[in-house]
């Protein structure tokens, strides 16, 4: 024990008395002492520095001098219930000045209670804090503002942290993310702003284009911007050493209107250019086809003539037999010629990244007059997000065109009363997978190879083209090192399933051949 300590001795005990009325006197907060009753029987300079009144006026009279019928009868009720207890209370009263002036008064009252526990008097301090809530109180009223503005606007905005994570978002930008069935917005707009940006640069990036493809809800085009700013840290700890925390605000307007009018100008001119290189292609076709049916009887000639000049010597009858069929030989490789000089040179185009939901989209977009025409319904679901390909868009295009055909030809058949194709694009395993199928009557598990050999068709004599849809779908995917099948688990019409490899990446094994419809 410290023996400058007696017992039941306290610092205050050695401390003059003087000096407790002089800091009560020189304080800053107004500080009233009262009866029980609330009747005043000290106030000291601050009170009436922030009253109006001076200590000689409101000796003897009640703290009630100060109060206003603005303060809801409940919180005085409150105040003297605990009071009564003999507790402390603290609150905030709207009080009167004596020129009648209103202010807000932080208000603290304390009991002071004898050695009995019997409480004697009451020790008021109270600061007037009007101005202190007329600015908190603008800062709120400018925070809903703002946030309200930001919450009914019409283009996305979302606040993002260091690591990313979206801290505040508004309506618009929820409505996005359910659409996508709950794709984080943000994420891919961070992608392609760091894909057309870098890293975004230091003070951040402008006007970042990206697509969303919906399926039935039609792709839809977003412009994003996003800038950089740091806040101040508001925790006590970084009171005197200022840090701030970087956040990035993110802003996305939709273009999809302007982007499906261009959409248009751009898919009109692709029915032009299709329809070129379809002529070029079926003339191609054409002269293969007559090369193919020609091979064969010039290649039983050939034969022939083989076999009677190693008989010419024993029969010399068959000499004028032979210069005929040398003669007939010569013209048929001679046609051959002509007709291979004949034959149109294959378009040719370099690889470039290619995302095969435009593709597909481009194609049902010139296909749908026919669509129109034929009543058939689209089950368009494509990937919302796909990463590119490396292919040749043109001839990618064709492919999906001719299976898309095919489909359309397998469900016109008579007695489907509600023919659909559904198109579907999904990303896994280091690979894209497109699948076409339709409900129309499939092909027999007999002829799900025979189909990719060049002029053989299941649509009859009325086949458009010959047959040669199929192996041309055949030798696209070979092109582009992907693989095609029929799926054979499907039994409610045909199915092709279609993968192709993403850049830097292994194509899966497959067992089956993925192809969507009827050939």
């Amino acid at each position: 024990m410290n023996p400058n300590h007696a017992s039941g001795d306290h610092e205050h005990d050695r401390l003059p008395a003087r000096l407790f009325f002089e800091a009560v006197e020189q304080s800053n907060v107004a500080i009233s002492i009262t009866d029980e009753r609330a009747n005043i029987l000290y106030a000291n300079p601050a009170f009436g520095r922030v009253t109006g009144y001076d200590p000689e006026e409101v000796i003897g009279g009640n703290e009630s001098m100060l109060s206003d019928r603005n303060t809801p009868r409940i919180v005085y009720e409150t105040l003297w219930a605990r009071l009564l207890q003999g507790k402390a209370w603290r609150g905030v009263l709207v009080n009167r000045r004596q020129d009648g002036a209103r202010y807000l008064a932080e208000l603290t009252i304390t009991p002071v209670k004898d050695d009995g526990g019997h409480t004697t008097h009451y020790v008021g301090m109270h600061r007037d804090v009007t101005e202190e809530h007329a600015l908190a109180q603008q800062v709120r009223n400018q925070k809903a503002l703002f946030e309200t503005m930001v919450d009914t606007a019409p283009v996305i905005m979302a606040l993002l942290d260091e690591d990313g994570t979206v801290v505040q978002r508004n309506q618009a930008y929820d409505a996005l993310r359910e659409a996508l069935g709950g794709i984080e917005p943000a994420r891919e707009f961070l992608t392609a702003a760091r894909k057309s940006c870098g890293d975004h640069g230091q003070d951040g990036f402008r006007d970042c284009e990206l697509r969303f493809d919906a399926g039935s809800g039609g792709t839809r085009w977003f412009s994003c911007s996003g800038v950089r700013f740091r806040e101040r840290d508001t925790r006590a700890d970084h009171f005197f050493e200022e840090r701030r925390n970087a956040y990035l605000m993110l802003v996305a307007s939709e273009i999809t209107e302007l982007k499906r009018r261009q959409e248009d100008v751009r898919v009109n001119a692709l029915r032009a250019l299709t329809a070129e290189e379809e002529l070029v292609e079926s003339v191609r076709e054409t002269l293969a086809g007559a090369i193919y049916q020609l091979q064969g009887p010039i290649n039983l000639i050939a034969a022939a003539a083989n076999l009677l000049e190693r008989r010419a010597a024993k029969d010399p009858g068959s000499a004028s037999l032979l210069e005929a069929l040398n003669q007939a030989l010569g013209s048929g490789r001679q046609a051959l010629e002509t007709l291979y000089g004949s034959m149109p040179d294959e378009l040719m185009e370099a690889e470039a990244p290619v995302n095969l939901n435009q593709v597909l989209r481009d194609v049902l977009g010139m296909l749908t007059g026919r669509l129109l025409a034929t009543g058939v319904v689209v089950d368009w679901q494509p990937a919302p997000v796909l990463a590119p390909v490396l292919g040749r868009e043109g001839r990618l295009r064709g492919m999906f065109k001719q299976l898309i055909e095919n489909a359309l030809d397998a469900v016109g058949t008579r007695g489907i009363a509600a023919p659909e194709i559904r198109i579907t694009t999904t990303a896994g395993d280091g690979c894209v997978t497109v699948a076409v199928q339709d409900n129309g009557p499939g092909i027999p598990e007999a002829l799900r190879l025979k189909v990719f050999e060049p002029f053989y068709t299941t649509k009859g004599s009325a086949g458009r083209r010959a047959g040669m849809g199929l192996p041309m779908v055949q030798e696209v995917m070979n092109q582009h090192s992907g693989t095609i099948e029929i799926d054979p688990q499907y039994g409610g019409g045909c199915r092709f399933c279609l993968h192709f490899p993403l850049p830097n990446h292994a194509l899966p094994d497959h067992d089956a051949r993925d192809t969507d419809t009827a050939a």
